[in-house]
């Protein structure tokens, strides 16, 4: 099969030619049709994390080994499966859900694969989608398309995962309550989105960019924020009209955190999510004093994902800006998406594409 891969972080990917796995067991072997390029996809490139000022948190030390063939937003085409998968046809379309752990603890029995203590996701811990094919390790992880279209369904896979998991954590709400989201980007896009389609009202977005904030606004913000405003928590506190009750940070660096956690009204809570890197400071009475709650958010279950599939099916979410280009690009896509060049997701079309679709036949009952 072919791939493109990280062989040496930081340099960029290469083209290479690997087996094509045979899937045994419970394994399901899948065509790649689309993959989407994830902003995190960006710090396995690199290499690391940021842990503020100096401090770095390296990915091999968590066991990412190169080469890695990257790419989580997977939609692929059933071409073969193990002899004890069940329930999947030869020819059918499916979202990957790559947030895997080692699939026989409870945690992962209970389908909080994303929670295990031993992962090994896709595209992270193991090869994925920057290829031709990709293997997934029982059909469970597999998700129905719905009436979604294949290349907005790759990117529920995380983007829109992480941005409904975000948002499940903050309500329920009554829907003028302030809701801040920091960073528009695919994922603040869909978490704008979401919180519309579930009836909020109330929804202040923060970027850097003028084309981001018109795309919020496009999805539903009521208000906008120029991250560039001198006294930015200032900014953010009176859009949000006095006090911020829940503010959802898909950047994640010093500085949003810290604006973020300043505007926190009595009760208010701070959700996570970005992987920028830095360090958040707390004046510690302030905690119990303010009944204040910060939590980390990180991706979601295979339960969400199906919910956000129907949410997404019933035409309720309006589609996020998204440009598909041949995965022969995906050097140009990641130096942009590093340069702040993309607005929404850009969604790699893998070979098969041009190849022939095959009907679909059983491949086990």
């Amino acid at each position: 099969m072919q791939a493109w891969a990280v062989v040496e972080n930081g340099q960029p990917l290469q083209a290479i030619e690997m087996p094509t796995p045979e899937p045994v067991g419970s394994q399901v072997l899948l065509e790649v049709v689309h993959c989407g390029v994830c902003h995190s996809d960006l710090h396995l490139w690199e290499g690391h994390y940021g842990l503020g000022g100096t401090k770095r948190m390296l990915l091999k030390d968590r066991g990412v080994t190169l080469p890695l063939v990257m790419g989580h937003e997977i939609v692929g085409r059933v071409v073969k499966a193990g002899p004890d998968a069940r329930g999947v046809r030869t020819g059918d379309l499916k979202i990957v859900y790559p947030w895997l752990g080692c699939g026989t603890c409870a945690t992962c029995r209970a389908e909080n694969d994303n929670m295990c203590l031993t992962p090994r996701s896709i595209g992270v811990f193991q090869n994925g989608g920057y290829a031709t094919h990709v293997l997934v390790p029982e059909p469970r992880h597999l998700i129905d398309l719905g009436a979604l279209p294949a290349p907005i369904a790759a990117t529920y896979a995380c983007s829109g995962l992480t941005a409904y998991s975000a948002v499940k954590k903050a309500l329920p709400l009554p829907p003028d309550e302030p809701v801040v989201i920091i960073g528009i980007g695919g994922l603040g896009l869909y978490a704008t989105a979401i919180l519309r389609a579930l009836g909020h009202r109330k929804i202040v977005a923060v970027d850097l960019k003028a084309e981001n904030r018109a795309a919020a606004l496009e999805a539903g913000a009521s208000d906008v924020v120029d991250a560039n405003t001198v006294s930015l928590s200032q900014a953010v506190t009176a859009a949000a009209g006095g006090g911020i009750a829940v503010a959802i940070d898909f950047v994640n660096s010093s500085t949003t955190a810290q604006t973020a956690f300043e505007g926190l009204r009595r009760g208010g809570m701070l959700v996570q999510v970005g992987f920028f890197g830095g360090e958040l400071n707390l004046p510690l009475p302030l905690m119990p004093l303010r009944a204040l709650t910060i939590i980390g958010s990180y991706v979601g279950s295979p339960a969400d994902l199906r919910e956000l599939v129907e949410l997404g099916s019933g035409g309720r979410l309006p589609p996020i800006p998204l440009k598909t280009v041949p995965q022969s690009r995906v050097n140009d896509v990641l130096c942009d998406l590093r340069d702040g060049r993309i607005t929404g997701r850009v969604v790699l079309d893998a070979p098969v594409n041009a190849a022939r679709i095959p009907s679909a036949t059983p491949a086990h009952a």
